[in-house]
């Protein structure tokens, strides 16, 4: 979000400033449910990779891990495909050599049937005569017609028992035949099987030595956040306490802050005031007075809630995409928009409409309470920040994950500085994300949406990789030790309450934030059912499976949940619904609002 050193060093997430209420004991359940309920946490026949640059993440060695991770998952995936298309193969030719082994089993059960009624019949028949053969019709014969007809008959019976044995024969070698060559095609379909097991279980080896070596890194960077969480609750606090102290000097002095359009015009002010002077002249929008000699500024009554508010929303989460205008969770344009419009000042929704429409002051002029949009242009407006003073702002923050006091972007990153007290001037155009740009949004890469109706979790999101999100950047949901994405914890955690108010019981899981390591244990165990380590909505704390009823299409608890979980932003994706694909009930993500 900034272009100096000094923001990468307060690195935080919500983590440990969100609380939820703890729920009551549930029953204990397995933490693996078995194979039935083994899920991917992505739609079937897709991957949740992550496309972020290096950039996009808050430590460059968190970074190196990304890179080190997507190389195990690269080759899991592409052994993965495979797989499925041998197992498809030797199911294929397994169903051919059952089809050939029932026809020769057939075949020679029709040839044996067929030696016993020939064996018979002449049995049956020429038992008082002997063998009718050609010698014994001659001397038997009394005329020349009885001889020729005997003879016919003989010949006849002859013909047709060896027609029939023949074709039976025929019919026998052939299927013999043919379920030889379907016995070699399952072998090598067997054998290609085989083969690309043991290749997933080398690279799934590897991915237990890339897990094993990226755990010291991983708790480094736990304790680095942890450490950088409590000087970032310092600065959060620092500045709280200077504002306050601001707005307590403000009232000491008598001084009530006067609204807005009290303050538009610098040569109309109220009485004990006088113009704040800018780098063109007297500034609009802002004063200032004089208490014991020295001079305060004086901000609008507006100016002065927004900001207020803002502080007041130090330590949230951050939440991408939409339903960032709090009050649980916020994206960067939403808390602007949040505070300023509870002020009594509207903003539009966006970013860049807020630039378009705010009013400009110069950098050099910008006053606490002022936006600060943020870039480079190649980005488009991709943030927006409120200005606290000279050296940092306030912003939601996505690679931080959080609302935050953070150091004002610098050089190019600025695009330009607002005043909401001045109010909004026809839409003007604003810098636009080049055409092969990738999506930045409050200073986080914004990966590709779920295709349409696919209604599930967005998957990246923040600074670090999937399942290699640090324990304190993640909040626990009130349940066992789970923990999701602090947006995603506090909106289950009162999901779970609704549903105790019905169920008398807060809700059951057995699953939530997965770790690559977790996720690399469940693949090498079931590699069928698990996703590829990295991919899973899990390793992005924004996927939970659940029990107690919830596990079964057709309980009155998923009736409940397919009911009312929605407007919690929790969702049982369509992937994962009946004749979807893969039936999951137990699996629910969080969509957001």
């Amino acid at each position: 979000m900034r272009a100096g050193a000094g923001l990468a060093l307060t690195l935080v997430v919500a983590g440990a400033l969100l609380v939820v209420p703890t729920a009551g004991a549930q029953n204990e359940v397995p933490a693996d449910p078995g194979d039935l309920r083994v899920e991917a946490g992505v739609a079937p026949g897709t991957g949740a990779g992550d496309p972020r640059p290096g950039e996009a993440f808050a430590d460059p060695k968190v970074a190196d891990l990304q890179r080190t991770a997507t190389d195990v998952q690269a080759e899991l995936g592409e052994l993965a495909g495979r797989v499925e298309a041998a197992e498809a193969e030797l199911g294929t030719a397994t169903a051919q050599l059952q089809h050939a082994t029932a026809e020769r089993l057939e075949a020679e059960a029709q040839l044996n049937a067929i030696r016993g009624e020939a064996d018979q019949f002449a049995k049956s028949v020429f038992t008082s005569l002997g063998r009718p053969d050609n010698v014994r019709l001659l001397f038997s014969a009394t005329n020349a017609s009885d001889l020729l007809n005997g003879k016919s008959m003989v010949d006849h019976l002859r013909a047709g028992q060896d027609a029939r044995l023949g074709s039976a024969l025929d019919r026998q070698r052939r299927a013999v035949e043919a379920e030889g060559v379907a016995a070699g095609a399952e072998k090598t379909a067997a054998e290609r099987k085989t083969e690309l097991d043991s290749r997933t279980g080398d690279a799934a080896n590897r991915a237990d030595a890339v897990s094993s070596e990226l755990r010291g890194p991983i708790d480094a960077a736990n304790a680095a956040v942890v450490e950088q969480q409590k000087a970032q609750r310092d600065r959060n606090s620092q500045t709280a306490s200077n504002w306050k102290a601001y707005t307590d000097r403000l009232a000491a002095a008598g001084i009530k802050p006067p609204t807005a359009a009290a303050l538009a015009d610098p040569a109309r002010l109220p009485a004990g005031l006088r113009p704040l002077m800018g780098s063109g002249g007297p500034q609009a929008g802002v004063a200032e007075s004089s208490v014991d000699g020295q001079r305060i500024l004086v901000l609008p009554k507006e100016t002065i809630d927004a900001v207020t508010a803002g502080i007041g929303a130090l330590g949230k989460p951050y939440v991408p995409k939409d339903g960032g205008g709090g009050p649980v969770a916020y994206s960067c344009d939403g808390l602007v928009r949040s505070v300023f419009s509870g002020a009594g000042l509207p903003l539009p929704a966006a970013a860049s409409e807020q630039m378009a429409a705010g009013k400009p002051v110069p950098l050099a002029d910008a006053q606490p309470g002022d936006l600060v949009f943020v870039g480079p242009a190649k980005y488009g407006v991709q943030s927006v920040g409120v200005v606290l003073d000279g050296r940092t702002m306030l912003a939601a923050d996505a690679r931080l994950a959080g609302v935050v006091v953070a150091d004002l972007p610098a050089g190019d990153s600025v695009l330009g500085v607002a005043r909401p007290a001045l109010g909004q001037r026809p839409a003007v155009e604003v810098p636009q994300r080049g055409e092969n740009e990738l999506t930045w949004r409050c200073g986080g890469v914004e990966v590709p949406p779920a295709a349409p109706g696919t209604d599930q979790a967005a998957g990246a999101w923040g600074g670090f990789p999937n399942g290699l999100i640090p324990a304190g950047a993640l909040c626990p949901i009130g349940i066992g030790a789970h923990v999701l994405r602090c947006d995603a914890a506090q909106t289950f955690a009162a999901l779970s309450e609704a549903f105790a108010g019905t169920f008398g019981r807060p809700l059951c899981v057995t699953d939530s934030y997965r770790t690559f390591a977790g996720q690399v244990d469940l693949y090498r165990r079931k590699p069928a059912l698990a996703a590829v380590p990295g991919t899973s909505n899990h390793g992005w704390g924004l996927a939970v499976d659940m029990c107690g009823g919830v596990q079964s299409f057709g309980t009155p608890e998923y009736g409940w949940l397919a009911a009312n979980a929605r407007s919690f932003g929790w969702v049982n994706p369509g992937w994962a619904q009946p004749g979807r694909g893969r039936e999951e009930p137990w699996h629910w993500e969080f969509a957001g609002r």
